[in-house]
């Protein structure tokens, strides 16, 4: 794998473990709502997680967007449609949100490479 992917999905993984060992019901039930909300449903999952993607993205939370690439890239998005994506997110959030385009489309190389 890349090492920007391992070393966010490491982080992430020791950090959510931790949270969750606090065993605090609010932070549960938030977990599982935010897992059940980009299943399948009327929307189907890919669509899903590109929304999240645009919102992460409009919203610059570099860590959302990680996530959101990775589970976009699951569900079988194409770097064509990455970038329309990235489109999206700019005609939403602005200029603001351009360093927050690189950094995805970074990533988004580090976890090409990762193949």
């Amino acid at each position: 794998m890349g090492k920007l992917l391992d070393d966010f999905n490491a982080y992430r993984d020791k950090m959510n473990q931790k949270i969750l060992a606090a065993d605090i019901t609010a932070i549960k039930r938030f977990y599982a709502v935010d897992t059940l909300t980009y299943q399948d449903g009327a929307l189907p999952a890919k669509i899903k997680e590109m929304l999240g993607l645009v919102a992460s993205m409009a919203l610059r939370c570099d860590d959302c967007i990680r996530y959101h690439l990775q589970k976009c890239r699951q569900e079988g998005v194409t770097r064509e449609e990455f970038f329309e994506i990235f489109s999206v997110a700019l005609t939403v959030g602005g200029s603001i949100v351009i360093p927050h385009l690189r950094r995805a489309v970074e990533f988004l190389e580090d976890m090409e490479t990762a193949k």
